[in-house]
């Protein structure tokens, strides 16, 4: 089992910047890519950007690109995700994922709101 905890949310002004955490324990070997995707009450799940956990490969959704960058730290088994130039409709649950090879998202987080004023 993989665990992951998020940390990082809050209440922002359009133009503001956050950083948020996903820290991963458990069988952390196992993991291939780790994924940070955002959902509110009501609305399908939305893929914002993944990385592959040995390092290097990311993808980003394209409302993101050029405001988000996901990176991840090799000795505390943390993936980051910088969110700058944080417009309302960015306002949404956040949750951290990470799947093994030839898998789907399995392991979750708990989620950590972002909300975005005007």
């Amino acid at each position: 089992q993989v665990q992951l905890v998020e940390s990082g949310g809050g209440l922002v002004q359009a133009g503001d910047s956050l950083r948020l955490s996903c820290a991963a324990s458990g069988r952390t070997f196992s993991i291939f890519r780790v994924g940070w995707f955002r959902q509110v009450l009501g609305k399908d799940r939305e893929f914002v950007a993944d990385i592959n956990w040995s390092g290097g490969s990311t993808n980003y959704a394209d409302s993101v690109k050029g405001r988000f960058t996901i990176s991840r730290d090799n000795a505390e088994n943390t993936v980051y995700l910088q969110m700058n130039s944080l417009r309302p409709e960015d306002t949404d649950v956040y949750y951290c994922a990470a799947r093994r090879l030839r898998s789907a998202y399995e392991y979750w987080g708990q989620g950590t709101q972002v909300t975005v004023s005007s």
